[in-house]
């Protein structure tokens, strides 16, 4: 949330009226935090960045569930840091004094974040339970309270127990800001009517606002076009980039790879935030954790780059980002064992049904320049994160309907002309296998009777009516589904009479032709697969 303040203090801050950057950003972390890996990639950026806006009170109280943090722990948090480029103050976390003080300090710091470590007493007050790991996750218990009660000289009368000079302080502070949030507003409307441009444009911002004609216009960006859809999408960013002003993010140190920088914006440094790209570093977890802050902040369309593969550091952000709603990008991008030279470590397989599984997260894995033009128009007016599966190989334009009929164009998937009025079996593909699944139609189109579907998302899929899915797969139809990777999930999806063909293993290290043969995902190998099991199934 400091970047995103820094980002809109940038753009918007003016000399009389400093609508962004006076923020500060005030955390409280514990020991087990602070062992987190994400806290580390976190901590280490902000120091990059120097955010002095940021704030930590760590609460060390040298307690975990299973005892002592000295199990584990043993490390000095405040040389760490420091290595970091923060500020470190050190103190009794029970001297109300030292805290006020201290953080006094921290709100006069101006390019370094600041760790507050304070040093408490779990279970403080507590007769039988002080610094005891037995009070971290259990209740004290009746008899523990009432004698706790007496310790600290509370009243034992009381089911609920809050001192009246709590009470008087908090309506203290309320007063105080509503004062001055009433100065701030204030300034803000002096600030719009003197910045009427600049207030229309934050204004649209915060509300979300997109173009109306978004698909047309990034359409036009990839008509037609044969590439990998990772560099047709990095050509569609660009034109994002250009309409939408939120429109910020970065890679895990993957861009040129990614083709995902924006290259008429500068880059984010400590010195100047006007650009429009982060430099993530090697710190997937914490590039997830950072755009559903800058996501939560509003204002801002953040995505992030990566392989496929290295989801996996990904997906605690990318599942609370899916719990709260929050409208990311995740930019996957070699997304199948097509990868390639770069050999298993780097061949996802099982991480787009994995991605699948997240509850609401839409997955979309478009075939060609048409289908990520659609994609990103989708993820853009998606209430929440969306996942981008992008090819490292090129693919071919297919032959896509001149409109989709308006249910199937908020949900992508569609037939791939020319199509089958009455199909025998129906054949149905995302991304790259897409092309594949209509090659294998013209081998066998003089046998039997193929529809080609596209379905670059299964989440949007089932939001159609089984009468519109229906449309597209006949109910009687049987099923084949290719997918170059794990092919799990799509039995849920198609109940019927089903042939999954896809990569149940981990890849290997071999050029894309080579893996396509040795794996059986060669058109002439799944051709014959489909019709010996269209045989037993009694549909020749």
């Amino acid at each position: 949330m400091a970047i995103a303040a820094r980002l809109l203090a940038a753009r918007y801050n003016t000399p009389d009226f400093q609508l962004f950057g006076a923020h500060r950003i005030f955390g409280i972390v514990s020991d087990g935090d602070l062992m987190e890996g994400v806290a580390a990639e976190a901590a280490s950026l902000a120091g990059h960045l120097q955010l002095g806006e940021l704030i930590y009170c760590y609460d060390s109280n040298r307690i975990t569930i299973e005892g002592s943090t000295g199990l584990t722990f043993t490390e000095s948090v405040s040389q760490r840091f420091e290595a970091y480029g923060w500020r470190t103050l050190e103190m009794d976390g029970h001297d109300f004094s030292a805290i006020e003080n201290a953080l006094q300090t921290a709100l006069a710091e101006s390019t370094r974040p600041t760790l507050i470590i304070t040093h408490t007493h779990i279970g403080y007050g507590s007769p039988n339970k002080h610094d005891s790991a037995d009070c971290h996750g259990a209740p004290l218990g009746e008899e523990e309270i009432m004698a706790t009660r007496k310790a600290l000289g509370w009243p034992t009368d009381h089911a609920f127990y809050v001192p009246a000079t709590v009470y008087q302080l908090f309506e203290q502070r309320r007063a105080q800001l509503e004062n001055e949030y009433q100065d701030w507003r204030r300034r803000f409307e002096t600030w719009r009517l003197n910045y009427p441009q600049q207030a229309a444009e934050f204004t649209a911002r915060l509300n979300g606002d997109l173009p109306d004609d978004l698909e047309a216009t990034l359409l036009k960006v990839a008509a037609e076009k044969t590439g990998a859809t990772r560099s047709l999408s990095g050509a569609i960013m660009q034109k994002i980039a250009e309409i939408i002003p939120g429109f910020v993010g970065g890679s895990a140190d993957l861009a040129p790879s990614n083709a995902s920088y924006l290259k008429q914006y500068p880059s984010v440094t400590a010195d100047d935030f006007s650009g429009r790209n982060l430099h993530f570093g090697i710190r997937e977890h914490a590039m997830g954790s950072i755009l559903s802050g800058l996501a939560l902040y509003g204002g801002f369309r953040p995505f992030g780059a990566t392989f496929l593969v290295f989801s996996d550091y990904m997906r605690p952000p990318i599942r609370l980002a899916a719990l709260m709603k929050l409208p990311v990008v995740y930019v996957f991008t070699h997304d199948s064992i097509f990868v390639g030279e770069d050999g298993p470590t780097h061949q996802p397989v099982e991480q787009v049904a994995a991605l699948r599984l997240i509850p609401g997260l839409v997955v979309i894995r478009p075939a060609d320049a048409f289908e990520t033009a659609l994609a990103w128009a989708r993820a853009l007016r998606q209430r929440g994160p969306t996942a981008l599966i992008l090819t490292r190989q090129k693919v071919m334009p297919l032959s896509h309907p001149g409109e989709l009929k308006p249910a199937l164009w908020s949900t992508l998937a569609h037939e791939i002309l020319p199509g089958e009025a009455c199909p025998q079996a129906v054949i149905v593909a995302s991304g790259s296998e897409v092309e594949l699944a209509v090659k294998v139609r013209e081998l066998i189109q003089n046998q039997v009777r193929v529809r080609v579907i596209s379905i670059p998302s299964r989440e949007l899929w089932q939001q159609l009516s089984a009468d519109e899915r229906g449309i597209l797969a006949p109910v009687e139809a049987p099923v084949i589904v290719i997918e170059a990777g794990s092919t799990t999930g799509w039995g849920d999806t198609f109940r019927g009479s089903l042939l999954t063909i896809g990569v149940e293993r981990f890849g290997a290290s071999a050029p894309q032709a080579v893996l396509a043969e040795k794996f059986g995902l060669t058109p002439d190998q799944v051709a014959e697969r489909i019709l010996k099991w269209l045989d037993r199934e009694c549909i020749r």
